[in-house]
C-alpha cells in the first residue's frame, strides 16, 4: 500500500496540497483545468449539433421557412457547404414539428432522401435508400415524446428535436428534371388544419451563401449557438451526462448564457483547441481501419459502416463521429454502408502516392481504371482543406463526373484526371484547378457500387506528382 503524502508534498507539478488540503493557487488551477477539460470534451461532442444549426440557419437566412418555403440548391463552389456532391442538385425541407407529426410523401422515381434532426441524428431515409425503395410512399416524422396514434400505412420515425431537416436529391430521368422531381414531393401535417397551404419553393443558387458553422467554430459564438439549441429543444435523454458538463460552464436549459471573464476565456480556448483536435483527427487519422487498400493512400471518409449512427455493440464510436462531422454533414445508414447495391461509397484522398499532403501549388495526375464498378455513376470532387467546401477558383468547377465532364470516355481502359494551378496541354476537360497556398482533398464517390469496389479487384490509382 503506498504511503500517504506528507505535509507540503507535491503530488503533481502544478498542484500543491498542505496536509492534504489544496492551496489557494491549486484551487484556482484545478478548477480552470477541470472546466477547460469539460469544455473541450463538450465542444467535440456537440460539434455535430452546432454544425447542422449552420445548415438550418443558412437556409432560413436566405428565404426558407419551416413547413412553408423549401429550397433548391446545387452544390457548387459558390457556396460554403461541407463536402457536398456536385453530381445531383439538392433540396432542403426544414420542418417544425411543434405543430405535430409531418408527412413527407414521395412519388415513385429515383429520389434519395434523409432526415436528420438538430442533434444531427438520423431520423429516417426515404426514396431509393429508404423502406419504399424508390417505389413511392408516405413517411411520417413524429415529434419527440409523441404519444398519439400512428397510422399503420406510413413509414414512421421519431425525431429527438422539434426541428428536422429533410434533404432530397434526385437523379435525372428522361421526362423530368431533378428539380421537377424533387418539387413533386408533398409535405403536410398529419392533421391538416383548414387553412393549410401547400409549401412553395425557392432557388438558393446564388454566390456567397454559407450553410456551415465556419464563422462560429473557433470562437465564443459556438457556445451561443449551442446554448440556443439546448434552450429551445427538449432534452435528449442519452445526452444527460453531457448536459451536466455544459451546466458547469453555465450552459443549461432555462438559464441565460452570461459567462464571466474567466469562463469566457476558457470557452474561447476550448473552441480553438477542440477545433484543432477535430481537424487533426479528420486529416491525420490514426485509426488503422481508415485504410481502404493497403497499397493505396485512399481512406474511408466514414470509419463505421454498420448503421449510420456510429453505434457499436458496447459504445458509441465518438472518434468516428467526430471525424465524419468535421468533414461532412448528415448521417444515414445508406451513406455509410459498404455492400454491393448500397447507395454510395465515399473514399477520402488527402495525400499523394508518397504520403505527402496534397498541395494546391503542385500538379497531380490520378489514373482511374475503367470500367469503374458503379451501376449509376461516379465522380471525384475537390474540397478546400480550410473550409471543407468545394474549392473556389476562377474555373468555378470542383468535380470531374462520369455523367458530365467525363461523358464519352467510358470506352477507354483508363482515364487520367489532373489537378493543379494550370492544366497540362490538351487536358482541360479532365482537370480541376487548385490554388497555391491552399491544401485540398478529394472525395471519390461511387454510386450504386458493385462487388469489385469491395474485393480489391478494382481500385483507383493514387495522386501522383507531375514534374
Amino acid at each position: 500500500m503506498p504511503r500517504p503524502m506528507r505535509h507540503g508534498a507535491e503530488p503533481y507539478s502544478a498542484y500543491l496540497f498542505n496536509g492534504g488540503y489544496p492551496t489557494p493557487r491549486t484551487i484556482g488551477r484545478a478548477y480552470d483545468d477541470a472546466d477547460l477539460n469539460r469544455a473541450i470534451l463538450a465542444y467535440r461532442f456537440f460539434y455535430p449539433t452546432v454544425s447542422i444549426m449552420g445548415t438550418w440557419k443558412g437556409n432560413l437566412k436566405n428565404g426558407a421557412v419551416p413547413n412553408k418555403v423549401f429550397v433548391l440548391l446545387e452544390g457548387t463552389p459558390q457556396q460554403l457547404v461541407f463536402t457536398p456532391n456536385f453530381d445531383t442538385p439538392y433540396a432542403g425541407l426544414p420542418l417544425d414539428l411543434t405543430i405535430g407529426p409531418m408527412v413527407v410523401e414521395l412519388p415513385p422515381g429515383p429520389l434519395m432522401s434523409s432526415a436528420n434532426d438538430m442533434n444531427h441524428r438520423w431520423v429516417l431515409d426515404m426514396g431509393l435508400p429508404g423502406p419504399d425503395e424508390g417505389n413511392g410512399g408516405k413517411h411520417l416524422i413524429l415529434p419527440p415524446g409523441y404519444e398519439g396514434e400512428v397510422p399503420t400505412d406510413f413509414h414512421s420515425a421519431t425525431a429527438t428535436t422539434n426541428r428536422v431537416l429533410v434533404l432530397l436529391r434526385a437523379l435525372p430521368v428522361p421526362a423530368r428534371t431533378p428539380n421537377e422531381l424533387m418539387q413533386s414531393v408533398k409535405v403536410y401535417p398529419l392533421h391538416r388544419p383548414a387553412d393549410w397551404k401547400e409549401p412553395t419553393w425557392i432557388s438558393l443558387n446564388k454566390p456567397g451563401l454559407d450553410f456551415t458553422p465556419l464563422v462560429w467554430e473557433n470562437n465564443l459564438e459556438y457556445w451561443k449557438v449551442l446554448h440556443e439549441v439546448i434552450d429551445t429543444e427538449p432534452p435528449y435523454e442519452p445526452y444527460r451526462n453531457m448536459y451536466g458538463e455544459l451546466a458547469e460552464l453555465g450552459i443549461a436549459k432555462g438559464r441565460s448564457f452570461a459567462p464571466d471573464v474567466r469562463v469566457r476565456e476558457i470557452l474561447l480556448k476550448a473552441a480553438r483547441a477542440g477545433n484543432a483536435i477535430l481537424r487533426v483527427q479528420s486529416f491525420a487519422d490514426r485509426r488503422p481501419e481508415r485504410v481502404v487498400w493497403q497499397d493505396r493512400q485512399w481512406e474511408w471518409a466514414a470509419l463505421r459502416p454498420e448503421n449510420g449512427t456510429f453505434e457499436t455493440e458496447h459504445y458509441t464510436d465518438t472518434y468516428a463521429r467526430e471525424k465524419w462531422f468535421f468533414q461532412g454533414q448528415i448521417e444515414s445508414p445508406a451513406m455509410f454502408a459498404r455492400a454491393p447495391g448500397a447507395g454510395s461509397l465515399y473514399w477520402l484522398g488527402l495525400r499523394d502516392v508518397r504520403g505527402v499532403y496534397l498541395d494546391g501549388a503542385r500538379t497531380y495526375k490520378l489514373v482511374v481504371p475503367q470500367p469503374v464498378p458503379a451501376k449509376l455513376f461516379w465522380s471525384v470532387t475537390v474540397y478546400d482543406a480550410l473550409t471543407r467546401s468545394e474549392i473556389a477558383t476562377s474555373q468555378n468547377n470542383a468535380a470531374l463526373r462520369s455523367m458530365f465532364e467525363l461523358k464519352g470516355e467510358e470506352g477507354k481502359p483508363v482515364i487520367e484526371l489532373y489537378f493543379g494551378p494550370a492544366p497540362p496541354p490538351g487536358k482541360e476537360k479532365q482537370w480541376i484547378k487548385t490554388t497555391p497556398g491552399t491544401g485540398w482533398f478529394a472525395y471519390f464517390r461511387v454510386y450504386g457500387p458493385e462487388q469489385p469496389a469491395f474485393d480489391g479487384s478494382w481500385k483507383p490509382g493514387d495522386f501522383t506528382l507531375m514534374k
